[in-house]
């Protein structure tokens, strides 16, 4: 038992100390954990034979991921992307695999092996690729979804894989099989084994009706007990119990567990229980994701990869420029346009894990010599192991290029003057822009990303792409005979420079100014803005007032509350305001006289709300009736 607890220690000790170095040096957490392999395996050899059995149980959070990606689709969503699936996912599974094979026959393997191996390596590492998604964020984009659609055909196709594998054996290994094979052959439990193909397809679909019938019809209540019991950690226990018993279900009928748990979270996505399934499941995956990644690293055998370094080498480069050549070809033909084509391409260059289990699976079923699956291995891992290093190449080189290269357009010709000038339309400028706008008012919009402005074209919206901070495009814009200009740009310096020239240069025009934070403000103040309103502002009184009112206030004592606040705050910021100057005037600092005054309006915004103003109401609160009385009691009563 000790020697279990020290082993556990040591992966967890090296994972505690390379994920942090790898996300503060930008490498991401999935190469963090890889390297924490290599070190405590291959480099010090402080874990040893286990870590292969250690993977075949972390590759259980490769299933629970799919669970999780399930949850988060529903079938019309699967349905709306059948073409993709289809069409994307099949050409690059069938590409691939000919391509392989052509290389793999050109170096003197037969045709069923250079087959296997093609088939092995058209799969691609859907942990890798959707942790890392995850991680930047590039699961909405075009190129991240578009990917998902491959990786999860790919899943898909291991099914028809391992059933078609064995037909390839070949006739020498099958009389050579030693005594290891033949155990490994028959270790798993099966209830398909020695069944007709009819029979066979029977019990398949049967498996799928079950899962499809049994989390329609059968999870919800079973759910709903479990939850009435108030037991935390017997719903999680019911979420691993539905996870485990459909992998263990879909690996004793042949199928992959990581499809049919897949399948599951589909029929469970618009369960009520969805989000409670998948904050019990999220951590467990975390790790055992984390711990495959590990073992991955642990598995490299520095004496095979430098015994045949240079063949490693160039075969795991060669499989993964071929991919990538596929993709990009495909990328094309299905209009996968600029950043989003290179991220489809590198994201999806490597083999994958179900690689490991096909080799082994093609070595027990004597397809694969024994020598050359573990070369192969050593290739999967290693190509595992590079994806990392791309996606850092996609986001630092390859995604500024064409950000650049989008902003790097002429400057449009304004052919307009407005009343009002917009600069900046991002989520604020567009809001200020169609109110002006409804109510007639003529506006002129700038913004420097064309991203954006081509977006807002596509919904009638004319817009001009330009830097806003440029006096002869503001000429242009007509400044000069403009009344007003609402900065909404999003960069801080920006916008206080642009404020600054405008108040310098043309002093009768007024300027409106979004502020990101307090700070913020007091620059744009101290430049000379006239109106300032800090972003989150409005909406973070507007969700105050709705908090109360779900706690029981009635909405004229809310719409008092709010009201004490913004009068409270709107006669302090003055004092905030010169504070933070500083006794010269000039010096911009949160000092202790700051921090102080701060305090006094907290102390303030408290008194205040909670006086009672009964016989004063403001312009605003007249529109509202007073709670009836009793009406606190009431509700306390109700509460009872």
């Amino acid at each position: 038992m000790t020697g279990y607890f020290i082993q556990v220690f040591i992966y967890l000790l090296a994972a505690v100390i390379a994920v942090p170095l790898a996300k503060r040096f930008g490498l991401g957490s999935v190469l963090g954990y890889l390297m924490a392999g290599v070190v405590i395996g291959p480099l010090i050899g402080i874990v040893g034979d286990e870590t292969e059995a250690i993977q075949h149980f972390a590759e259980f959070g490769v299933v629970m991921m799919l669970f999780l990606v399930g949850l988060e689709l529903d079938p019309k969503h699967l349905w709306a992307m059948r073409n993709r699936l289809m069409g994307l996912g099949g050409l690059q599974v069938l590409l691939s695999t000919l391509g392989v094979m052509a290389i793999a026959s050109t170096l003197g393997l037969g045709w069923s092996t250079a087959l296997t191996v093609g088939l092995i390596f058209s799969l691609s590492s859907t942990a890798i690729v959707l942790q890392t998604f995850n991680e930047k964020r590039l699961t909405k984009t075009i190129g991240g979804q578009n990917a998902f659609s491959v990786l999860l055909f790919q899943d898909i196709a291991v099914i028809p894989m391992l059933a078609f594998i064995p037909l390839l054996a070949i006739p020498e290994l099958v009389e050579s099989a030693n005594t290891l094979g033949e155990q490994a052959n028959h270790s798993d439990i099966s209830l398909v084994t020695d069944l007709p193909s009819w029979a066979y397809g029977l019990v398949l679909t049967a498996a799928i009706a079950a899962i499809v019938v049994g989390g329609h019809y059968l999870s919800r209540p079973l759910l709903k007990f479990v939850a009435s019991s108030g037991v935390r950690e017997i719903f999680t226990a019911t979420a691993l119990m539905l996870v485990v018993g459909i992998a263990a279900l879909m690996g004793l009928v042949g199928l992959s567990p990581a499809l049919g748990t897949f399948l599951a979270g589909v029929v469970l996505a618009n369960s009520e229980f969805r989000h409670e399934l998948e904050s019990n499941i999220e951590p467990f995956k975390g790790l055992l994701l984390g711990l495959f990644f590990i073992t991955v690293g642990a598995n490299i055998h520095f004496d095979i990869l430098f015994g045949q370094f240079f063949t490693i080498l160039a075969l795991t480069i060669g499989v993964m420029l071929l991919k990538a050549l596929v993709l990009l070809v495909l990328s094309f033909i299905f209009r996968i346009k600029h950043s989003n084509r290179w991220l489809f391409a590198l994201s999806l260059a490597q083999a994958g894990e179900f690689g490991f289990v096909l080799l082994t699976f093609s070595e027990q079923n004597h397809v694969l010599p024994h020598d050359l699956a573990q070369t192969l291995s050593m290739v999967v891992a290693l190509s595992m192991f590079f994806t990392p290093l791309l996606f850092i190449v996609f986001e630092k080189m390859i995604m500024p290029r064409f950000q650049a290269a989008s902003n790097d357009r002429e400057t449009d010709t304004i052919d307009e003057k407005g009343t009002v000038i917009i600069a900046g339309v991002g989520r604020f400028g567009q809001i200020v822009n169609r109110i002006l706008v409804s109510n007639g008012i003529k506006t002129v919009v700038l913004d420097h990303q064309a991203s954006q402005i081509d977006n807002l074209r596509r919904i009638n919206t004319k817009a001009y792409f330009g830097d806003s901070t440029r006096p002869d495009l503001l000429l242009q814009a007509g400044v000069e005979e403009a009344a007003m200009v609402v900065v909404a740009i999003d960069s801080r310096e920006n916008s206080i420079n642009l404020v600054k020239y405008l108040k310098h240069a043309h002093p009768q025009i007024k300027v409106l100014a979004r502020a990101f934070d307090r700070g913020h403000s007091y620059r744009l103040r101290q430049v000379g803005a006239d109106f300032i309103e800090l972003e989150t502002y409005h909406s973070a009184l507007e969700i105050g007032g709705i908090a109360l009112r779900e706690l029981g206030q009635h909405p004229f004592t809310v719409e008092k509350q709010k009201t004490a606040y913004k009068r409270v705050e709107k006669a302090s910021s003055d004092e905030l305001y010169q504070a933070w100057l500083g006794e010269s005037g000039s010096e911009e600092r949160f000092d202790n006289n700051y921090a102080k005054l701060f305090i006094q309006l907290e102390e303030r915004i408290r008194n205040e709300m909670s006086f009672e103003h009964t016989d004063q109401h403001s312009r605003t609160e007249r529109g509202w009736a007073p709670p009836p009385k009793g009406y606190a009691d009431n509700f306390d009563l109700l509460d009872d």
